[in-house]
């Protein structure tokens, strides 16, 4: 279960920095729009994103989410993604965190194919 302070701190305007272990072995952080439910972080992306790439084949992954109006409380998240879906429950979350974090619809690309990761929680704390 994901911790309740974590959780509201991922469901408010805040920013995440994900971090994934892609094929090289080298990790790559990428800040992010971030969202959650009672049992895991929710990462969206494009399906041919390199962090996509990276989750689909280790879904070993570290977030990272700070309070936009005190950055000195955050939360790390160490987990694991364990399920994706693509589609309109994909873009159908995209535009809710579009009106999130922009106000609006989010502005779909020719080729935009949305991706929704659910990452567990292996180990959890807030600072």
């Amino acid at each position: 279960m994901l911790d309740p302070q974590i959780r509201d701190l991922a469901q408010a305007k805040n920013f995440a920095a994900l971090t994934v272990i892609p094929a090289g072995g080298h990790p790559m952080t990428h800040v992010m729009w971030v969202d959650a439910d009672d049992q895991h972080i929710l990462i969206n992306t494009d399906i041919d994103r390199a962090k996509a790439k990276a989750m689909d084949a280790d879904p070993r992954v570290t977030v990272a989410i700070w309070d936009a109006e005190n950055p000195y409380r955050y939360a790390e998240v160490r987990g694991r993604v364990v399920g994706s879906v693509a589609g309109q429950e994909a873009a159908d979350h995209i535009n809710k965190l579009a009106g999130k974090y922009v106000g609006g619809p989010y502005t779909f690309g020719p080729t935009d194919t949305r991706v929704l990761y659910r990452i567990e929680p292996i180990r959890q704390r807030m600072m």
